[in-house]
């Protein structure tokens, strides 16, 4: 129900309206002048602001204009008074008065009013989300490929999880489809016709993420102009996903803990508390308890996101979704003319370690597509790193080269081992800069989040 603030010198006008209009199951608060009804302006939100017109210090016509000159997001006025004029109802209504009341007025009359104010005030706020939603440009969402036991498994918790309320944490390797789960864990639950919005938190500057997250008020630091709501603030009622979220700076970690806690946050620069019910889901590709324990993450966060794990097994372990999944991703890519994928093809795609999950294979196949002759993928459309390395292990494929019938052109070619590759090539960097890591990340073309990563897995923290 709505949000309410009566503002009225006579005391005993002033509780009954509060008492009627809270038994109607609206939240009532009360001022009794101009001045003290800024106050409670400045420190909260409303939706309906019922004011009385003749009041000390500050009178009710002052009130109204300074709403509408100062006010971000002003609520919806009602002018109540006991001396109505022509020319204080005209002052009124141009000043943007949703309308006026003469005393004494029936309490059923003012109820009405109340609520067609508030329906108002729903929908201009309402329009400002769905404009904000509509230029982040929602996604379309793609069906899920789960042929193996694993990713049946997979979509069986997300059945299970969907419906509750419950704070979702989605493990795995990068490119393993962490974003489409959270979807569909959207998409399954009671929020699914409302806002699914989603952050990279590795995307972002640390400067801006806590703008980006909680929004700011114009004037809260340079370039803001004006008020910009924040991702939570769109998500209302809907799923907030946050991808990477142990990618996110620490002293950002506490004030996200307190918003899930209380459901309220306060924007950048802002001193109105601002409320909303938020479903989180969040992702990671790192390993949550050697996050916390290295300190990277806080426990108390963890305990509050990881309400329930979904782990997402990488593309190697699950080689029976690999057919099925090239089958989809080339629909998606080609469009009417699907290309075949000829037998030894599909075995070579089955039998090489997808280090890049599904973004990789995609990849490969886009590849492969362009250079298909007569609509057919063959092992020849294959990058060589998959060709070679199934050849070597137990599939035999031979390449004829112009003059040179039967010769396999890879005999003499050395092992490709792009992990062994990128590794060399960061430590080269790393050398050259003297292991300073923001501009090995510059000198590499990568953004110093993608940098610890690699660090990591090669294990190159330490010099």
């Amino acid at each position: 129900m709505a949000k309410l603030l009566v503002v009225d010198d006579e005391k005993n006008l002033r509780l009954v309206v509060q008492k009627e209009l809270s038994r109607q199951g609206h939240e009532v608060d009360t001022a009794s002048d101009g001045e003290e009804a800024w106050g409670a302006l400045e420190s909260k939100d409303f939706d309906v602001l019922l004011c009385d017109i003749n009041m000390p210090r500050l009178d009710g016509i002052g009130l109204l204009r300074r709403v509408r000159e100062k006010s971000q997001t002003p609520p919806e006025v009602i002018m109540l008074t006991g001396q109505a004029t022509v020319e204080s109802a005209i002052e009124a209504m141009k000043l943007g008065a949703y309308d006026y009341l003469t005393k004494p007025y029936r309490l059923n009359e003012l109820a009405a009013l109340v609520t067609q104010a508030y329906e108002k005030q729903r929908l201009k706020i309402d329009n400002q989300r769905l404009r904000a939603q509509i230029e982040r440009s929602s996604k379309q969402i793609p069906d899920i490929v789960a042929e193996s036991p694993q990713m049946k498994e997979v979509l069986r918790l997300v059945r299970r999880v969907a419906p509750s309320d419950t704070s979702v944490l989605i493990t795995g390797e990068s490119g393993t489809g962490k974003e489409l789960i959270a979807q569909a864990i959207h998409k399954l639950s009671p929020r699914a016709d409302k806002a699914f919005i989603d952050l990279n938190c590795a995307a972002l500057q640390d400067t801006l993420l806590e703008s980006e997250l909680f929004g700011h008020e114009a004037g809260a630091f340079s370039g803001a102009r004006a008020r910009k709501l924040g991702l939570f603030e769109l998500a209302d009622g809907g799923t907030l996903f946050l991808d990477e979220i142990m990618e996110m700076p620490a002293q950002l970690q506490s004030k996200l803990l307190r918003a899930l806690e209380t459901r309220s946050f306060f924007r950048v620069g802002g001193v109105k508390k601002v409320e909303v019910d938020v479903r989180l889901v969040a992702a990671t590709n790192r390993d949550p308890d050697r996050a916390v324990s290295e300190g990277v993450f806080r426990a108390d966060l963890l305990y509050r996101v990881n309400s329930f794990e979904v782990n997402i097994p990488p593309l190697r372990e699950r080689a029976e979704d690999i057919e099925p999944l090239a089958k989809y991703l080339l629909e998606k890519i080609s469009g009417v003319e699907v290309p075949e994928v000829t037998p030894q093809a599909a075995e070579a795609l089955k039998k090489f370690a997808w280090t890049g999950n599904v973004r990789q294979l995609r990849n490969c196949l886009e590849r492969a597509a362009l250079l298909a002759d007569n609509n057919r993928i063959t092992v020849k459309e294959l990058p060589p790193e998959v060709v070679y390395r199934i050849e070597k292990t137990n599939v035999s494929v031979n390449y004829t080269s112009p003059g040179q019938p039967g010769i396999n052109s890879f005999q003499n070619v050395p092992p490709t081992n792009l992990r062994d590759s990128e590794r060399q090539q960061i430590l080269t960097a790393l050398e050259k800069t003297g292991w300073h890591r923001g501009k090995t990340a510059e000198l590499l073309g990568i953004s110093p989040s993608t940098l610890y990563r690699r660090l990591r897995e090669y294990d190159l923290e330490a010099r």
